[in-house]
């Protein structure tokens, strides 16, 4: 394995491994993005790595993650990984086009997009880049902003990722469902897509993105996902994060609304050491809607931090954010809620709400939800609770003659289920509602 004593070192590692991976882009290392990708590099030279000194991320401390020697994806060898093989990891009972990216490159082989509706456009960014440029460089990076050193790197060594593209008017019939699978057998892989997701006037389209582990291995996917909602647009995006709990998970997702759109964001963390998501969204115009459900389960020493960020830029729009964490062991939870209402944002209504059960007295959280309303006609609550299970509720089901871990099971499904109920596909939920018991060894509670 790759070690380095000093995780200082990091950043010379990624700026020394440029040159070697710059070599084999071939041509590619003439077009646009290679040009980002440069500006950035120059960038990353420039800027630290984040520490528990900055704010946004006082209480996650990514040492662990700047110890290791991440290799890019596209410097080593591919997995040998069969269609037979993976389809253990998706989520099924239902009808969906399916992507598959090992360690972030696109495999079309393993993946089925037969009979997808006329002039939609479900592709990988390597493909794009090589047979029609124009329709990503047109939207790639417009929106998304560079935040901290980890965007860099993802913009510095990102060669793919998954490409979604809907015209105006177009419904999806089917969910995407987008599968991650992550891991090497001898070496520390950086996983590093780059998503693009682009709905245009009056569409609507599902996509599931399913993160999961190829084996045991450590390795690091650090993510950015951009979403443009056209005027009048639905987008459903569910995230289920489910990797290995040697492996560190970063994402940044960023959305942008038009006029009349509808985002819905569900985000599900179930494994990994250390996970970070940031979620941001611009609502860019009125009568917007976005909406953010979160649940995330941590056991044993893992560290979960979920970042939300969402900018009111406009009057008479609506969000609604509500994200529940269960902790057991010696896990440690955080969670950062931050809405802006900018002056002109009249006729808002924002609604943030965080809840967390410590199922052990070793659990931690850290909560912070944020208002910073600079409009004056609005509607805006925001709360956060932390606490144990029910007491009176688990004497009351134990009186009944339930045997203690059932009861228990049942107060963590009460707990959960409103963040689960908002999924929309039924299979989806009932598998999701199976994992959460599984992730903290619990009894399974059916669904009715």
């Amino acid at each position: 394995m790759n070690r380095i004593p000093e995780f200082q070192n990091t950043k010379e590692w990624y700026l020394s491994s440029f040159r070697k991976f710059e070599e084999k882009l071939n041509g590619e290392s003439k077009s646009f993005l290679h040009d980002l990708r440069k500006e950035a590099l120059a960038q990353l030279a420039e800027v630290d790595f984040p520490t528990t000194r900055d704010e946004e991320w006082k209480y996650t401390s990514v040492s662990p993650i700047l110890k290791q020697n991440f290799i890019p994806a596209f410097n080593i060898d591919k997995q040998n990984v069969t269609k037979e093989g993976i389809k253990k990891y998706f989520f099924s009972g239902f009808d969906f086009y399916t992507m598959t990216f090992i360690n972030g490159i696109y495999s079309e082989e393993l993946s089925d997009l037969q009979n997808l509706q006329k002039g939609v456009t479900v592709n990988s960014l390597s493909k794009l880049l090589r047979s029609n440029p124009k329709v990503i460089s047109e939207q790639i990076t417009k929106f998304v902003k560079t935040e901290n050193a980890f965007n860099l790197l993802n913009r510095v060594y990102s060669t793919d990722g998954a490409v979604v593209i809907v015209p105006d008017g177009v419904i999806v019939e089917k969910p995407i469902q987008i599968l991650f699978l992550n891991g090497h057998n001898d070496k520390l892989v950086l996983s590093i897509p780059h998503n693009l997701i682009v709905a245009g006037k009056n569409s609507q389209v599902s996509i599931i993105t399913n993160y999961s582990a190829l084996n045991s291995s450590v390795y690091f996917s650090n993510i950015i996902t951009e979403v443009f909602a056209g005027e009048s647009s639905i987008v459903d995006l569910y995230k289920i994060q489910n990797e290995n709990d040697n492996s560190f998970h970063y994402e940044k997702v960023e959305a942008h609304q038009l006029k009349k759109s509808i985002f819905n964001h569900y985000n599900f963390t179930f494994g990994g050491e250390i996970v970070r998501n940031d979620i941001n969204s611009t609502l860019d115009d009125e009568n917007i809607e976005t909406h953010y459900y979160g649940l995330y389960l941590g056991k044993g020493n893992q560290h979960i931090d979920n970042h939300t960020f969402v900018d009111h830029a406009k009057p008479n729009c609506m969000s609604n954010e509500l994200y529940k964490g269960i902790l057991d062991n010696k896990a440690r939870g955080v969670f950062n809620g931050k809405i802006i209402v900018r002056k002109d944002a009249q006729k808002t209504n924002a609604y943030q709400q965080n809840k967390t059960v410590l199922l052990s007295k070793t659990a931690k959280i850290n909560t912070k939800p944020q208002l910073e309303i600079f409009a004056d006609d609005v509607k805006c609550t925001h709360g956060a609770t932390v606490g144990h299970l029910d007491d009176t509720a688990y004497y009351y089901i134990r009186t009944r003659g339930i045997p203690a871990e059932l009861a228990k099971s049942m107060l963590i499904r009460a707990f959960a289920n409103d963040v689960v109920e908002s999924v929309k596909i039924e299979p989806l939920r009932d598998q999701l509602n199976h994992m959460i018991f599984e992730h903290l060894h619990r009894v399974e509670i059916e669904n009715d």
